[in-house]
């Protein structure tokens, strides 16, 4: 391989029904931060109102981390989201296209895109993702997780990974597992 593919950045998505796709993209910012990157996750469902073990962790580390939205979509309005969408959109856009960081998780972007509850391309359009993706600096790695990512989404990508589900212990009864879920 060339040095200059070598430094090229790479899109991956982790998608699918399956518990994990967040955990594989904070297994890469630790690697990462491990090799001395600059490391930025924003994650765009999870409210800052709430305390999750891995921004303890990556805190303590250095690594910035974002939680940009407002929870999950029934605990709050459609209008409440929508305004939450369009500003974690706007400082993605900013953050990335600055060109500080050489790897980019954002984590839940899928599951944002394929709301359907309510209208969410006019606060966070896929033709936009799609520019940001392909319009990224060119050193830059960028993740994008969650569920039902788009297939032109994944289209791009450079690695698509899909989690599957098989068995989890949510489905009886147990609720989230601090350490584990949150």
């Amino acid at each position: 391989m060339k040095q200059a593919e070598r430094q090229r950045g790479f899109t991956l998505v982790y998608t699918g029904e399956g518990k994990g796709k967040t955990t594989a993209a904070l297994g890469l910012a630790l690697r990462a931060v491990g090799r001395g990157m600059k490391v930025l996750i924003l994650q765009f469902i999870k409210s800052p109102e709430r305390t999750y073990g891995e921004q303890i962790a990556l805190r303590r580390l250095g690594v910035e981390m974002h939680q940009l939205g407002i929870g999950f979509t029934w605990t709050k309005t459609p209008e409440e989201h929508r305004e939450a969408l369009a500003r974690a959109w706007k400082f993605t856009r900013e953050r990335v296209m600055n060109g500080d960081y050489d790897l980019v998780i954002l984590d839940e972007i899928n599951n944002a895109l394929a709301i359907q509850s309510f209208p969410v391309d006019d606060v966070l359009p896929l033709e936009e993702v799609i520019e940001l993706i392909q319009h990224r600096p060119p050193h830059m790695h960028l993740v994008l997780t969650g569920r039902n990512a788009h297939e032109k989404v994944t289209g791009l990508a450079d690695l698509v990974s899909r989690v599957e589900a098989v068995k989890h212990y949510y489905h009886e009864g147990v609720p989230a597992v601090r350490g584990l879920e949150f």
